[in-house]
């Protein structure tokens, strides 16, 4: 039986760890899922500046994704709506030949060509068979796919290579965005705008101050007052257009919303009869377009807030920045991811710089080679050597005298790369050409140590480069942020349900019949009522506070229909700042001496659906009160000897005290009435 616990707890471990690592959490490093990965490296495999259909991209794909071509195909067309930007195109009527400017949205990771689906409507995309894509030339810039500077790793079948992560100069994570639910954790990471994000790079590399908040193509509007730095929650809404009191516009949607995701969250408050509306329209199609008409006598200013509590133009969404940092999955603020990536950026430079660098020098090493080993006719000294070994010997003992020209020393690799350059290229060899290229290659060298002193600078210089290449109003921001609070259903639901209670001792908004229940009443006898004029009504999301005739009290939600008793003391809406204020006065006889005992106390706090009773157990309860002061009498039980048969007392001589504490006895004698005055 241990075996197969241990089997058991090794294989959901190891389970557990797959889908947190491999599937459902971006990498930190370059803010990609595996599938996204895979795709991206094998886009740039395939790229030859012409559009690749995306079936045969898929089928490219699964030589490094084995989990089927669906999982690529869909994961193809969400990566190529992320990371966007509006970028202006021109657009050319077919019959008319009139030009148009449009705005369309383009992914930094892939160019799309036909339907990949739309943002605003929800409309899912074409085969892909139907549709191409190609690599952007933006992500050959900032995802790094030189083998010297990202580590590649061994596909499923080993077969292939692909990057184990690449190294990313941007913050991806933040750019993408990302959804996923793993084992016993979830990530929630909310798309910003790339161009805040880079000057916010900028700013870490400064050591300046930064904020930084999400920002969707679909627009809307954002209260980020609890958002935590990208751990807290949101609260989106919609932007409605209530120019006509008769009539709203939905010109934008909250984020992570569709048009038909919210035209049908309004069909249901409307049949569910939350909102009066007369008819919805949905004429979105590259931007948000939602009419809403409204019926005779309602107008838009008071239909807005039931929009906001009982549709989907409003919502409140949880974010956590769960990645992947090392292996291992951990939570991150924004600020944290930006400041990591401003000081990734200047590793990854100083290493390509260094590469570059190193390459520059063989190159350099090369050419010095070629000019001495050709200038100084050391190739004639290898005419008479018979053997492999004195013809290397002769090219090495050639080169001692010019030893401190040399970038390094001499190798075999090298001799070897002399003794195969062709006879014509030696006859026909250019000085002039070869100082040029030395010239160029040390002119660079400079360079490149010069940057290497200077890698923040660098640094800054690229991010600004990177923004170069868009126009200003192709990354304006989309989503606006405001300062409000969520709209609750119990804050604008009104109180037009009658609570209602009948002879049969039930209570509830389904009794039919019987006495409407009021504002705090009481019984004056067994067979009536006394009223105030005031009805009590209630909401479903309203709790009540009622008290039997055995001196019970209970808070429940509203019922439906519910049997408390043949008779009750009192009945309230339970809120604390009402109920606190009552001030009951219960009087109430002892079923073994007939004593007759007051109790005057307020009632601070309950637990829901709990029974509580508020005299002591053997009790009679005779009358509960709720006026501050009135005169009963307590009519006494006739024995010999007894004069006094009955005696009057007024509440207000008695003290409050605890709803814990016992009753004072009002009386020695045995009662056998009471009359309330």
């Amino acid at each position: 039986m241990a075996f197969v616990k241990n089997l058991f707890d090794k294989n959901f471990i190891e389970y557990a760890s797959y889908v947190i690592r491999d599937r459902a959490i971006p990498d930190l490093e370059d803010g990609l899922k595996p599938v996204q990965r895979r795709i991206m490296h094998t886009l740039f495999e395939m790229d030859d500046g012409r559009f690749q259909k995306v079936a045969t991209v898929v089928g490219r794909a699964m030589k490094y994704h084995p989990h089927g071509d669906a999982s690529i195909g869909g994961a193809l067309v969400v990566l190529a709506n992320k990371g966007l930007y509006m970028q202006e195109q021109e657009k050319k009527d077919k019959k008319t030949g009139k030009k148009t400017i449009i705005k369309k949205p383009v992914s930094i990771f892939i160019e799309q060509q036909g339907n990949f689906g739309n943002l605003f409507t929800g409309d899912p995309a074409a085969a892909g068979r139907y549709i191409e894509c190609r690599i952007h030339p933006l992500a050959k810039e900032f995802l790094v796919t030189n083998p010297h500077v990202t580590h590649y790793v061994p596909n499923y079948d080993g077969r292939s290579l692909e990057p184990e992560v690449y190294r990313a100069k941007i913050p991806v994570v933040l750019i993408v965005g990302a959804e996923g639910i793993a084992v016993g954790m979830s990530t929630k990471i909310l798309s910003y705008n790339i161009k805040e994000v880079l000057e916010a790079e900028i700013k870490a590399l400064k050591n300046e101050s930064f904020e930084i908040y999400p920002d969707v193509p679909t627009g809307g509007l954002i209260d980020v007052s609890s958002y935590n730095d990208g751990n807290g929650k949101i609260i989106s809404r919609a932007k409605l257009d209530m120019s006509d009191e008769k009539k709203i516009v939905i010109t934008e949607l909250p984020l992570d919303t569709t048009s038909k995701d919210l035209r049908s969250s309004i069909d249901a408050a409307y049949k569910a009869g939350k909102i009066k509306i007369s008819s919805v329209e949905d004429f979105t199609t590259d931007h948000t377009e939602i009419e809403i008409k409204l019926p005779r006598g309602v107008y838009a200013r008071d239909v807005e807030k039931t929009l906001y509590a009982y549709t989907d133009c409003e919502k409140s969404i949880s974010c956590q920045m769960l990645v992947i940092k090392d292996n291992m999955p951990v939570v991150m603020t924004a600020t944290e991811i930006i400041k990591y990536y401003a000081k990734k950026l200047t590793a990854i430079i100083k290493d390509e710089l260094e590469y570059e660098r190193g390459e520059l020098l063989e190159k350099l090493h090369l050419r010095t080679l070629e000019r001495i080993f050709i200038e100084e006719r050391i190739y004639k000294k290898i005419e008479q050597m018979k053997t492999q070994e004195t013809v290397v010997k002769a090219v090495v003992n050639g080169f001692k005298p010019f030893k401190d020209e040399l970038v390094r020393d001499i190798t075999d690799e090298d001799v070897e790369t002399l003794l195969k350059i062709p006879i014509r290229r030696i006859s026909l060899f250019d000085i002039n050409k070869n100082k040029d290229e030395v010239t160029a290659i040390n002119k660079r060298l400079k360079e490149i140590n010069k940057k290497l002193k200077h890698l923040t600078d660098c640094a800054i210089e690229y991010l600004n480069n990177i923004l170069a290449k868009f126009k200003p109003e192709e990354l304006e921001r989309h989503t606006q942020l405001a300062s409000f609070s969520a709209v609750e259903v119990k804050q604008i639901v009104k109180r037009d349900i009658s609570l209602r209670y009948d002879d049969k001792g039930y209570l509830g908004t389904g009794v039919s019949g019987g006495s409407e229940v009021c504002v705090g009443w009481q019984w004056k006898n067994e067979n009536s009522l006394s009223m105030q004029s005031e009805v009590l009504k209630v909401t479903p999301f309203d709790r009540i506070f009622y008290m039997r005739r055995s001196g019970i009290y209970t808070v429940c939600d509203v019922p439906q229909k519910l049997f408390v008793d043949t008779g009750m003391w009192y009945c309230n809406l339970a809120d604390k700042e009402i109920i606190s204020n009552v001030l009951f006065t219960i009087i109430y006889r002892d079923q073994k001496t007939k004593y007759c005992f007051i109790k005057r106390c307020r009632i601070p706090s309950w637990i829901m659906n709990r029974d509580y009773l508020i005299v002591p157990e053997g009790s009679d309860v005779l009358h509960v009160d709720i006026r501050n002061s009135f005169t009963f009498t307590l009519q006494y039980v006739k024995k010999p000897r007894i004069k006094i048969k009955e005696e009057t007392f007024n509440s207000a001589d008695y003290e409050e005290k605890g709803h814990k504490t016992q009753g004072l006895r009002l009386s020695d004698k045995e009662t056998e009435n009471i009359i309330v005055g």
